[in-house]
Parts: C-alpha cells; sequence; structure tokens
C-alpha cells in the first residue's frame, strides 16, 4: 500500500482527456496545486493542497469508478510525496494573473448566488461566465472574465474584502484554467454569453459540467466492489456537498430505505408533521402511523443514503416532551394502504431540486430555523405571532435575498424549534406558503 501523498497518480488519461477535466475531477476535494500531464505515457501528476484532501478524493473514487469523457482513469497516491518539476504547461495555481478567478467564502451566513457573484464582480467588467461549487474549502465560485486585465483589477479590489457586513469574506486567487464549461443557466452555474442554454439536465448529458450539482463529472459505479451511493446523480450530488466525503458518522454503505420511529407523542404527532421534520433529509415515499403502536411510526425515505441521514441526525431528537428513537426498519418498503400517506409525488419534497445544497445543509436540530418564501412585505412581528406558541423566541432577522425576504428565528432550545418547524412548516402566512429549515448559525 502506498503511503498517503498529496500528490495523486492517474493512469489512463487518454488523449482526449485535458488538463482542465482532470482538474474538475478532483476539485470537489480541495484547492489543487500543481498539475502535469505525461502525455507519452498516458498519465498524470496532481498535486492537491494537503493530504487530507488527496485522502478524501481517492477513498470516494475507491467505491466510484471515475470516467471522463466516457474513459475510465485510475487514481492512486504518487510515490511522490511532492512536486517538484512542474512542466511549462502546468502552472502552480493561484499565482500567474488569468481572466479566470477561483474565489472562497469564507464565514457564510447568507446564501451566495450566481446573481449576487454578478453583481459584486460584474463592476470590473464584462463578466462571462460563473460555475459555483462545494467542496471541503467551503462555498466556492469561478468568475470568468473576457480579459484578464478585469480580473486583475477585480482581484486587486476585492480580495479579503465582506460581500455583507461582517460575514461573506471574499478570498480570490487566480484560476489556471483557460476556458470554463457552463452546460447549464440555473442558480448554480450561468453562461453570460449564451441565454439559451437549458436550467437542467435533460437525460444524461455526455459531458456533465462542474457548475451542475446533480452531476460534477461523470462518476459512475463500476467495478465488484459495493457502491455506497445508490443512484449516479446522487453520489455526484453527495460528492458536491461533502467535499468529496461524508459527514462523520456516515458511512454511505446503507441500503435499507424504511426507517422505524418510536417514542412519538401519539396526542400530537401526524403523517405530516413527520413529513416535515424527515423531508429535511431526504425525499419521502410514505410515511404509516402504527395504530396498534400509537407511539411507533414507519417512514419511507427515497434510498439508503437518505435513510441513514435521518437515523444519525435524528436520533433522540426531542419533540413534543419526548426522546425520539430513530433505527433501520425490517421491512424494505412500506405497502400501499388506506392508513397509509404516499408523498412519493409532493411538490414538498425537497430533493427533487438542488439536491447537494439541502444535503450539504443537513443537521442534527438546533435552536435557529431558516424561514423563506415569505412575503415581501412579512414584519417580525408577524413572524413571531405566527411561531410563538410553540416556546419563547430570544431573536429574529428578517433580511432579503435576491428580492426574497427570509428570516432566521432563534428559540430558547431544540425542541421548540422542532416543534415550530414539524408544525409550521408549509404553513400559510399572509398568503404564502412558508419553507423552514434548520440553521446551523450560532448566533444572530
Amino acid at each position: 500500500m502506498t503511503e498517503p501523498s498529496k500528490v495523486i497518480h492517474v493512469r489512463n488519461v487518454g488523449h482526449e482527456i485535458s488538463e482542465n477535466d482532470l482538474l474538475q475531477l478532483f476539485q470537489p476535494f480541495g484547492v489543487i496545486t500543481k498539475l502535469v500531464m505525461l502525455r507519452a505515457k498516458n498519465q498524470a501528476l496532481l498535486q492537491m493542497q494537503d493530504i487530507p484532501s488527496a485522502i478524501n478524493a481517492l477513498q470516494f473514487y475507491a467505491n466510484v469508478q471515475p470516467s471522463i469523457r466516457g474513459r475510465n482513469v485510475y487514481v492512486q497516491f504518487s510515490s511522490h510525496q511532492e512536486l517538484t518539476t512542474v512542466d511549462q504547461n502546468a502552472q502552480a495555481r493561484g499565482d500567474e494573473p488569468n481572466r479566470i478567478l477561483l474565489v472562497t467564502i469564507h464565514h457564510m451566513l447568507y446564501p451566495i448566488t450566481v446573481e449576487v457573484l454578478q453583481q459584486v464582480f460584474s463592476p470590473y467588467g464584462f463578466v462571462e461566465k460563473i460555475v459555483t461549487f462545494q467542496k471541503s474549502a467551503g462555498f466556492q465560485a469561478l468568475i470568468q472574465y473576457q480579459s484578464r486585465q478585469c480580473a486583475i483589477a477585480a482581484r486587486t479590489s476585492l480580495q479579503g474584502r465582506n460581500i455583507y457586513d461582517g460575514c461573506c469574506q471574499l478570498d480570490i486567487q487566480f484560476s489556471n484554467l483557460d476556458e470554463l464549461q457552463v452546460n447549464y443557466n440555473n442558480e448554480r452555474s450561468r453562461d453570460f454569453t449564451n441565454p439559451n442554454l437549458p436550467s437542467e439536465q435533460k437525460g444524461r448529458s455526455s459531458q456533465p459540467g462542474y457548475g451542475d450539482a446533480g452531476s460534477i463529472y461523470a462518476l459512475q459505479a463500476g467495478g465488484a466492489r459495493a457502491v455506497p451511493f445508490p443512484q449516479m446523480a446522487n453520489a455526484a450530488a453527495i460528492a458536491a456537498a461533502f467535499g468529496g466525503g461524508l459527514p462523520p458518522g456516515i458511512s454511505g454503505t446503507n441500503d435499507r430505505c424504511t426507517v422505524l420511529v418510536s417514542n412519538l407523542n401519539p396526542d400530537k404527532i401526524d403523517e405530516d408533521k413527520l413529513f416535515n421534520l424527515f423531508s429535511l433529509y431526504g425525499n419521502i415515499v410514505r410515511i404509516k402511523l402504527l395504530r396498534n403502536k400509537p407511539d411507533h411510526a414507519l417512514v419511507e425515505m427515497g434510498d439508503g443514503f437518505q435513510a441513514e441521514l435521518a437515523v444519525h441526525f435524528l436520533k433522540g431528537a426531542a419533540l413534543f416532551g419526548k426522546r425520539l428513537e430513530v433505527n433501520f426498519s425490517k421491512h424494505p418498503s412500506i405497502t400501499q394502504g388506506a392508513d397509509t400517506h404516499d408523498y412519493m409525488n409532493s411538490n414538498l419534497n425537497r430533493f427533487n431540486r438542488n439536491a447537494a445544497k439541502n444535503y450539504r445543509y443537513c443537521c442534527s436540530p438546533t435552536k435557529m430555523i431558516h424561514l423563506s418564501s415569505l412575503p415581501q412585505d412579512v414584519t417580525e412581528e408577524e413572524i413571531v405571532k405566527h411561531l410563538e406558541e410553540h416556546g419563547p423566541i430570544v431573536n429574529t432577522k428578517v433580511f432579503e435575498m435576491n428580492g426574497k425576504k427570509q428570516a432566521l428565528v432563534l428559540f430558547e432550545n431544540e425542541e421548540q424549534a422542532t416543534e415550530a418547524l414539524v408544525c409550521k412548516h408549509a404553513s400559510s402566512l399572509a398568503g404564502s406558503i412558508i419553507r423552514i429549515s434548520f440553521s446551523q448559525l450560532q448566533e444572530i
């Protein structure tokens, strides 16, 4: 077994595979500092910023066969601990001026979208393309200008500055990519030179772009080993959300989709409340309250990974004066029946769109909830009145993001916030159906 190294050796790199292709394959796992293409051997050497990033990449690709342009490539640790010689076509990232900027957002308290980035960077020149993605370093974006001079001006002016007061700090370096590949115009990527691009993938793309969270690259299940992620698109979304790794305590190998929930409060719980809670961790297929055991319920999730997230994050959660017991069920699925609620086609399932973003926000219940889809003229007083029956509210903040009203509400404890979420998610406030999730912020 080769000793772990931040240098990764890639084999079967055909002539049709470019430097950019390889960069895209490894960008979800961390910053890439050097890349050497060994064309005569159909190989490449790629150096990550640190060893943990390289380990995350190889652990992920041990279970998911990496493929570029239809060709399987094979990865392993290099015997080199450091690349000391870099060929003339592969420069160290970050120092050589280029028209494409790599932007990392630190202390990101508010969501950053393609529109926000365009507003921030367009004063320095025409922004041609923007691609956003999540990796171990945090939320990042690639910004392509029309000229190198514009990119230099933007980096000089914006490096170290905050997008919002006291948060969302910009860390900017030059990328060594030559051209950004954008396949879709949506909230994750945008080609301002081609407004006619589709917003979503129709069928399978032959060259998925790193700007689409559902297909960061052609991650194809292969080989005899068990593949932890049951769907290819799901695997890419998971890679995008967690920087190529998995949350601590999550194996990614579970294939059981149905969860048994016990120690519920039968006087206060119902199927819709359970849906509001469990849909934070995946799409819900069906829910069944067990009539012979009124404090028990079965919840069938969209796949085994989503079920594992629910079990991991909700085990022991407090709700309606009880501590929930959440375990995998022996039943592979829930049979349809008169006492079964079917949510398969519910438009309230969160993971039909923006799966990577929703995976990224998965966490155990917190004291803070995030409200979206609010009426434009909503006030803090109206929000407090809507939620205060569930417990004392410590603080609230209403803000606007991309022209849409959102809010943060801090309760005294996690149980109160959880009760507010299960009772008021998808409820009507001044004519708008609001959406509620847990926030990982500690304070407002």
